[in-house]
């Protein structure tokens, strides 16, 4: 019996929703393809349709349309925030300093690392064994006044949600910007500005059935940031070219949706990750499931299988019609623990082992039994290969 393939890596993209792709296919089509800066009805109606998909973005996030601005994504809009907000904070005298969670995205530690290329500096806060941020060392980074402070809501790796409305408290009372990379979180937790307390909050659209290349940075105040991009006067001036008309379009719709959805998807995926973390671990005991006692997002199971290689595992899952992720990245030929999981303080020889399964809005109770079916053969066989290779 062939069994259908089975998608469980949902934090990494998720499929286009058939709602969105209606929305958008106007905007790929002779009607409604003009550039909305143009002041003809081509350019009106293309206009009209980033406004409503501006619309749509602000109310499910709680803001002002005026304060959504489109990007190619998460990892532009993440640079927009930390960079752009030191740039504003140099051009008003004060210190270029970012602070941010070792555990955050790379495109927030990499936007870090940017500042203080550019004269500026970095701060790297650490967190505990299960990926919550350390409130006293963001205290001492507060008390040195840096320009922002960036914490990612929702780990993509572990699933650890962080205290966002206590970090976002703790800033405000310190005059500080905060900034969370809300990509893991929306659609997965209820996300809205005012709860946060956060200047700056940044969405995808690949990660909720929006195409891959949209995101949006909702900017509580303009001034909060300077443009990293330089054009045009578009959105503002704060992110100048030509608008993605379709991308914007589908984001819109994309997060009406995810906002509508969420409480109950989020019930339903929480309890298949909890069943599928019990039968794994009746069926392989000694599995370790990262970040176990901590506040997690519904969606995430980070599993370590101690002895089973993360890289091999993926691949004989691949084999068997699973598809995961790791957690760990391949650089320079040479397998590298995590920086979460690293940081974390998960001892590399787990790292190395440790694999990510991720639910979304299409997984089923039959994705569920089929990853349980298959897992126990594939550790086993990926346990037998790796002592095998250590005796040679």
């Amino acid at each position: 019996m062939t069994h259908p393939p089975v998608y469980l890596d949902h934090a990494a993209t998720t499929p286009v929703r058939a709602e969105v792709l209606e929305a958008m296919l106007p905007f790929l089509g002779p009607a409604a393809f003009g550039n909305p800066s143009s002041a003809h009805r081509f350019g009106r109606t293309a206009r009209a349709g980033i406004e409503e998909a501006r619309r749509q973005v602000a109310t499910a996030l709680g803001a002002e349309p005026s304060q959504v601005i489109f990007t190619s994504g998460g990892t532009e809009a993440d640079n927009l925030a930390v960079v752009g907000a030191s740039l504003a904070a140099g051009a008003e005298g004060r210190p270029m300093h970012a602070a941010v969670c070792a555990t955050d995205h790379k495109a927030v530690l990499a936007a870090a690392h940017a500042v203080a290329r550019l004269g500026g500096s970095e701060t790297v806060l650490p967190v505990d064994s299960h990926g919550i941020l350390d409130l006293a060392a963001l205290d001492a980074a507060l008390a040195a006044r840096p320009a922002i402070v960036s914490v990612m809501w929702v780990n993509n790796e572990v699933g650890t949600v962080q205290p966002v409305g206590e970090i976002g408290r703790r800033c405000r009372a310190a005059g500080t910007m905060f900034h969370t990379d809300a990509v893991q979180a929306f659609g997965q937790l209820p996300v809205t500005m005012e709860d946060t307390g956060a200047t700056l909050l940044t969405i995808s659209g690949h990660k909720i059935g929006a195409p891959k290349g949209i995101g949006a940075l909702v900017v509580q105040s303009r001034a909060a940031v300077e443009a990293i991009i330089h054009g045009g006067g578009q959105q503002f001036g704060l992110r100048p070219g030509t608008e993605n008309v379709p991308g914007s379009v589908a984001l819109g719709k994309a997060a009406e949706l995810a906002a509508a959805e969420q409480a109950a998807k989020a019930t339903r995926l929480g309890k298949l990750r909890d069943e599928l973390a019990a039968r794994i671990r009746i069926a392989i005991p000694d599995i370790v499931w990262i970040a176990e006692g901590a506040p997690r997002a519904p969606h995430v199971l980070s599993l370590g299988i101690p002895g089973a290689d993360a890289e091999a595992l993926l691949m004989h899952l691949d084999l068997q019609g699973v598809a995961a992720s790791g957690g760990s990245a391949c650089t320079t030929g040479a397998a590298e623990p995590s920086h979460v999981l690293t940081a974390m303080g998960v001892p590399r020889e787990l790292a190395l082992c440790t694999i990510r399964f991720s639910m979304g809005r299409e997984t089923t109770q039959a994705d569920i039994d089929r990853a349980v079916a298959v897992l126990p053969t594939v550790v086993a066989k990926v346990r037998t290969l790796g002592g095998l290779l250590g005796r040679a």
